[in-house]
C-alpha cells in the first residue's frame, strides 16, 4: 500500500459526496491503482458514480465547484446511453469521474457476461469492478462483484479462441528481414504477445482487453496456468534485437498453445497448430520452364 494510493482515497472519499447527496444516487466505487494501492504521484482518481437518472449539467457542474474542482480537464459521453465522463483537477490531481445509470451499466455487464463478447474495453471496467473499494451503496457493489467473480465458461472457451491468433514470424526471418520491414516487425511482436495473454487470460478466468493494458507483472501474477518465468520472458522479447525476438516468441507461443490444449482440451487447435509450424519456402528461377513452347 503505497501513501500516495492512501491520499487519493481520502480524496475520493470527500469529493463522492457531492454526487451521492443527490437524489438519483445508487452507488460509488473507486477503481484503479489508489484502489489496488499501487498509485504513485502521477496516478489520478477512477471513480464510478451510479444514478436511477444522471445528474444534470448544472448538477454536475455545482459539484464540480463545491469539490474545489480546476477547469474540466475533458468532458465525453452519450447522455441518450446512460453515461457521461469527465475530469477536473482537485488539489493537483485529476479526477476521472464515470457517471452511469445502474441500467446502463448492468447492460454493459451483460455484453461480457452473457452475450460473451470478447474483444470490449467493457473487460477493463469489470476488471475494476473486482478490485473496487465502494464509496456509496456498498451492497449493490457487493452484488456486482459477485456477478463478475462468476467468470462465464463460454467466455472462458470463446477468449482462447479468439486470441489464439499468431503470425509465424520465426518461420520467415530470412524473408521478412530482407524487406525492410522492421516496422512491421515490432507491430507483429506487440500483437503476438496481446493474443498470448489474451489466451492465457481466458483460461485463466481473467478478464482482458489490449485497452491501455498496463501492469503486466501484476497480471502475469494472477496466471496459474502460464509458461514459466512468463514475466520476464515477455520482457526480453520485447527488448530483444528482432532475430533474438523471433526465436522468444516461437517458444511462448508454442508453451501457450500446450497450456490451451492442456486446460481446454475440447477447443480446436488446429489452425494455430498450423500456423505455428508455417515456414514459406524460397522459389527459383526455373527459366525452362517459362519458354514459350511452339
Amino acid at each position: 500500500m503505497t501513501e500516495q494510493s492512501l491520499y487519493l482515497r481520502e480524496i475520493a472519499r470527500r469529493i463522492v459526496r457531492e454526487y451521492t447527496a443527490l437524489e438519483s444516487a445508487r452507488a460509488a466505487m473507486l477503481s484503479g491503482s489508489a484502489a489496488e494501492g499501487h498509485a504513485d504521484r502521477y496516478s489520478d482518481i477512477d471513480m464510478m458514480v451510479y444514478y436511477d437518472a444522471l445528474p444534470t449539467d448544472a448538477e454536475l457542474e455545482e459539484a464540480r465547484i463545491a469539490n474545489g474542482g480546476g477547469t474540466r480537464i475533458w468532458q465525453a459521453g452519450d447522455r441518450a446511453a446512460g453515461a457521461v465522463m469527465e475530469a477536473y483537477p482537485v488539489a493537483g490531481v485529476e479526477c476521472q469521474i464515470v457517471h452511469v445509470t445502474t441500467a446502463a451499466w448492468e447492460r454493459d455487464m451483460g455484453v461480457v457476461l452473457e452475450q460473451h463478447v470478447v474483444e470490449t474495453p467493457l473487460h477493463k471496467a469489470l476488471s475494476g469492478l473486482l478490485v473496487g473499494i465502494p464509496l456509496y451503496g456498498d451492497e449493490r457493489i457487493a452484488e456486482w462483484k459477485a456477478r463478475a467473480a462468476a467468470f462465464p465458461e463460454p467466455l472462458r472457451a470463446k477468449m482462447a479462441a479468439h486470441y489464439l491468433s499468431f503470425f509465424p514470424i520465426w518461420g520467415m526471418r530470412e524473408r521478412f528481414f530482407s524487406r525492410d520491414a522492421v516496422l512491421w516487425f515490432h507491430q507483429i511482436r506487440v500483437e503476438t504477445l496481446q493474443n498470448l495473454l489474451g489466451a492465457l487470460a481466458g483460461v485463466n478466468r481473467r478478464y482482458y482487453t489490449t485497452f491501455q493494458f498496463k501492469r503486466t507483472a501484476d497480471f502475469v501474477a494472477t496466471l496459474g496456468a502460464c509458461p514459466e518465468a512468463l514475466a520476464a520472458r515477455l520482457e526480453e522479447a520485447l527488448a530483444a534485437e528482432p532475430d533474438r525476438a523471433a526465436v522468444l516468441l516461437e517458444a511462448l507461443v508454442r508453451e501457450t498453445v500446450g497450456i490451451v490444449e492442456h486446460e481446454l482440451p475440447d477447443l480446436d487447435t488446429a489452425t494455430a497448430r498450423g500456423r505455428i509450424d508455417h515456414t514459406p519456402r524460397p522459389w527459383s528461377i526455373d527459366l525452362e520452364s517459362t519458354k514459350n513452347t511452339k
